[in-house]
């Protein structure tokens, strides 16, 4: 499990406290012995971003995750943003099918098309 403690940039937060109160629920950091990763972001700066992402992968290659290839694809959208250059850009975890450049994605009510493989 990958635990992302957020809001780390607020002076009060606390990521001590967030660990011991999931520990009273079984869910125990690396540190502790445990099996749950525990990375510390801040959406609002940005910060840990890239290392939840790496927590995430390294989490899916462990426990050899892989998507149905076949049929259409659909996910989940990790992280997105506005990039001046290409214009919105997003993160996206594959549940099942294959995207190919070119392809038309759907989040909610916004769509793209994808513009590389990945």
């Amino acid at each position: 499990m990958v635990v992302a403690v957020n809001k780390i940039d607020k002076p009060e937060a606390d990521p001590d406290r967030v660990k011991n109160e999931l520990s009273q629920y079984g869910i125990l950091p690396e540190e502790w012995g445990g099996e749950s990763q525990f990375v510390h972001v801040s959406a609002k700066a940005g910060t840990g971003i890239d290392e939840l992402l790496d927590a995430i992968l390294l989490q899916a290659e462990v426990l050899e995750l892989k998507a149905v290839r076949k049929g259409m694809a659909s996910g989940a959208v990790i992280e997105s943003f506005l990039d001046k250059g290409r214009g919105p850009v997003a993160t996206v975890l594959v549940r099942e099918g294959t995207l190919h450049k070119g392809d038309i994605v759907l989040c909610g009510f916004e769509y793209g098309r994808v513009s590389c493989d990945a």
